[in-house]
Order: C-alpha cells, then sequence, then structure tokens
C-alpha cells in the first residue's frame, strides 16, 4: 500500500480527476494549500501599490492505493496535472510514500481491503 500526495494547479483538478477516473481511482481527498518553489511569488499592482504574493495557491491530493495502482495512478496525475506537452515550473510534484495500514472506521477492515 502506498499513499500518493500530489501538489497540482488548482485549475488543473478537474482534468486530473478525469485522469485518475480513466484508471479507475475513485478515491481521493482534496486540501487547498500555499506553496513556496520555484515560481517565487508573484508580483501585482492594486490601487496603484505594486505588492508581491510569496505564496501561491495550490491544490493537494491526497490518495491511498494499492501498489498494482501506483504507477496508474502516478501517470494520471502526471497527464492531467502537466501545462502543455513539455509542462511548466509550478506543475507541480508527486511523492510515492509507504503506508503501514489503514483502517476503514465503519467496518474496521484492515490494510488493503480497508482501502
Amino acid at each position: 500500500m502506498k499513499l500518493i500526495i500530489a501538489i497540482i494547479q488548482p485549475d488543473k483538478l478537474e482534468a486530473v480527476k478525469k485522469a485518475l477516473t480513466e484508471v479507475e481511482v475513485f478515491r481521493l481527498t482534496v486540501v487547498d494549500c500555499q506553496g513556496f518553489g520555484r515560481q517565487k511569488g508573484q508580483t501585482g499592482v492594486y490601487r496603484g501599490h505594486e505588492f508581491s504574493v510569496t505564496l501561491l495557491r495550490k491544490v493537494q491530493l491526497q490518495i491511498a492505493v494499492n501498489d498494482e495502482f501506483v504507477q496508474p495512478t502516478v501517470d494520471a496525475i502526471l497527464s492531467g496535472g502537466r501545462t502543455g506537452e513539455e509542462g511548466q515550473i509550478g506543475d507541480g510534484k508527486v511523492f510515492v510514500l509507504p503506508m503501514d495500514d489503514c483502517v476503514r472506521i465503519r467496518t474496521g477492515e484492515r490494510g488493503s481491503e480497508a482501502i
């Protein structure tokens, strides 16, 4: 079992969800978050005053999958989350973490059956 954490652009969420559905991954958690990376924020003008925003809005996806679904899930996130053919700075990251256990609260099932 693995926990996949993906940080993507908010406007790519629907495309990633569609790509995940195509590889039969239907369960995910979506969290609004902010981040600072190679984009180094943005500069804007409001009422004639320049300001900088160093934390940019992102969306974090948390997806628990059995081992056979890891690569299709990662591939779906990459295809749905990439901007254009080459991608751009700020498209995001995907982290794949080992998951020791999972427990379904309703039934008490554990492990891969709980996913």
